[in-house]
């Protein structure tokens, strides 16, 4: 999956460029003349609904404080109504964004200001993207009228202050929009921080719930009793629990000046940030710090999975991340140490993100053999079993993906505790079926793929299907990759509910895994089949029930407490996208033991963004 202080370049780069080559004539012009007759306020422009009434206008002598100043990607400055001249309407921000463009910033944080410009609302990933709008002024006149003003005393965002509900429902006139409805900030989260927006605001010592990433930035909550888990994570347990109290954290100043704090999930950032309250495509509100305070390292520790007992089958699902030959030794060497130390050596291993052999060169390659020689020698060398491995290739540039990267599905099994029964291999478009063997269930090719002409699969990873045996019982493992989630609107879309696109794709590929599980239990209802992989989707998703549906299977992620139902970090929330899902011959949670194993995803140093997980059980 995946979704600026020394900011996230090739991405704010792009907005700044796109946006400033839109506004070109808007260059930056500082003047010393006198002060200017009072004009409209901060206030009046940002207005008290989420898009300003004066959209489209010019304005003149807008009087404010300077807060902070971005010099990369879409530059420009902040400035806030000085003390005193604030109205009293919750409701309305009393900050705002000048955006300058490519114009040289030599406004300072302390000037005293008065702009003239246009009103405009600025969409971050653009209108079709979903998100809110960016109150700001463009093409802006600045006259600098003083020079080391106290700044405006920054709002304190709290556990307190911020509400429990996260926004209100859309306006069914407005097509499930809220951007015309009047800011409540005392009832919904979304509210009061738009009513933020653009503001000097604080916040004190928060626990870090999403780890440093490489575009320098982290996420904090500033409601540590909001859906926790045992690490220090929160959790992103339902549709309805979006956990208001995380805030996106980056820093104003470069990091060639100021490093940015490393930190993990749990770590807590002691001394907290202030500066203003931005909003941008890739985290919604965010706090850009002027002023931020140091990690403090809770010391938290890759988990390691219990070995299976001699009786016990252990089988994993890993997403590798689009692995290929051209990766640096190092991860190999760390996915393969994961594989060994932190999963205990599973019998089987379903690999997801497999690329072909020279990655994402895009020449027509798609054997993935010198990949799987790699990664299983690596394994081999950190003390591991000599893994065989089962695929098939795609057809080049079919399976979505890095173009030329030809990622899919792969087993891996250890052959010195499981056999692969091999069935007349298929290949990329040919899909395997259910066939009664001496009154059992099997699979026509071993290993095969799943409905691959369905539309479902078009354009994505399509079901890898093998028959194992062990110790003399029969399991069928079908690994998936389901489509991503992208084009899903984001948590602070002015959609709410958010707009998921893509699920549609993602259900129809359920129903197709679950009618092929259904016609194996027709043959053999007491079936051991597992079906795992990055199923992109939550374990309460519609995508989820379909793959369960008629009691086919059962997620086994529900058998682990709700606090510790997660895969995956995204945007501070821990959630689940990586699954396994046993049919009733597997049993219930009292036959099997399911761990996730969080060694990825909560840390800053990741050899994959996702985390592993293992099932074990006595077929």
């Amino acid at each position: 999956m995946s979704h600026i202080a020394s900011p996230r370049l090739p991405r704010s780069a792009a907005v700044g460029a796109v946006v400033a080559a839109a506004l070109a004539a808007g260059l930056l012009a500082v003047t010393s003349s006198p002060a200017a007759a009072d004009g409209v306020r901060i206030h009046d422009i940002q207005g008290t609904t989420r898009t300003s009434p004066l959209v489209g206008q010019q304005v003149s002598d807008v009087p404010g404080i300077v807060t902070g100043v971005r010099g990369y990607g879409s530059k420009g400055f902040w400035i806030q109504s000085a003390k005193g001249t604030a109205d009293d309407d919750a409701a309305t921000s009393e900050g705002i964004f000048v955006f300058t463009g490519s114009a040289p910033l030599t406004v300072k944080a302390g000037d005293a200001v008065r702009v003239s410009g246009t009103v405009g609302e600025y969409v971050p990933g653009g209108t079709g993207s979903g998100n809110q709008s960016l109150t700001q002024i463009t093409k802006p006149t600045v006259t600098v009228e003083s020079s080391g003003n106290a700044l405006p005393a920054p709002v304190a965002v709290t556990a307190k202050s911020v509400p429990s509900r996260y926004a209100p429902a859309g306006d069914p006139a407005q097509g499930g929009s809220i951007n015309a409805l009047p800011l409540k900030p005392r009832s919904y989260a979304l509210d009061l921080y738009e009513s933020l927006e653009g503001m000097n605001v604080g916040i004190g010592s928060s626990r870090v719930v999403g780890a440093t990433d490489a575009y320098n930035e982290l996420w904090v909550t500033v409601k540590k009793h909001e859906n926790p888990n045992r690490r220090g994570g929160t959790v992103y347990g339902s549709y309805t629990a979006q956990n208001g109290g995380r805030l996106q954290i980056q820093q104003l100043a470069p990091v060639s000046e100021r490093p940015f704090p490393r930190a993990n999930v749990g770590d807590v950032l002691r001394g907290g940030a202030e500066g203003p309250l931005d909003f941008n495509q890739f985290g919604g509100y965010t706090l850009v710090a002027r002023e931020l305070g140091t990690v403090d390292d809770k010391g938290l520790k890759r988990e390691k999975t219990r070995k299976q007992a001699k009786g016990e089958l252990a089988v994993a699902t890993y997403n590798v991340e689009n692995l290929d030959p051209s990766d640096p030794q190092k991860k190999f060497d760390a996915l393969a140490g994961a594989v060994v130390a932190n999963l205990a050596s599973p019998d089987i291993v379903a690999l997801e993100e497999i690329q072909d052999d020279n990655g994402a060169k895009n020449d027509g390659t798609v054997s993935a053999e010198a990949t799987l020689q790699k990664f299983t020698d690596a394994i081999v060398a950190a003390g591991g079993p000599r893994y065989a491995w089962r695929s098939v290739d795609p057809q080049n540039n079919k399976d979505g993906g890095e173009p030329g990267g030809n990622i899919r599905q792969v087993f891996l099994y250890n052959p010195e505790r499981v056999s692969f029964t091999e069935r007349a291999p298929g290949d990329a478009t040919t899909p395997t079926e259910v066939v009664r063997e001496g009154g059992r269930a099997a699979l026509s090719h071993s290993p095969g793929r799943v409905d691959p002409a369905n539309a479902a699969w078009a354009d994505s990873r399509k079901p890898l299907a093998g028959e194992f045996t062990f110790r003399g019982r029969t399991v069928f493992v079908i690994a998936n990759h389901f489509g991503s989630k992208g084009g899903d609107e984001s948590l602070t879309s002015h959609h709410q509910p958010p707009v998921r696109s893509s699920e549609t794709k993602r259900l129809l590929q359920a129903q197709a895994v679950n009618g092929f599980v259904k016609d194996i239990r027709k043959v053999q209802r007491n079936a051991d089949v597992v079906v795992l992989g990055d199923i992109n989707d939550f374990e309460f998703s519609a995508t989820t029930r379909a793959l369960e549906d008629g009691g086919a299977l059962r997620s086994a992620v529900r058998s682990l407490p709700r606090s510790e139902r997660y895969s995956y970090v995204y945007q501070g929330n821990s959630q689940v996208l990586d699954q396994i899902l046993t049919s009733p011959g597997v049993g219930d949670a009292d036959d099997f033991s399911f761990d996730s194993v969080h060694i990825n995803a909560e840390f800053a140093e990741q050899n994959s963004d996702h985390d592993p997980q293992v099932l074990r059980f006595r077929p």
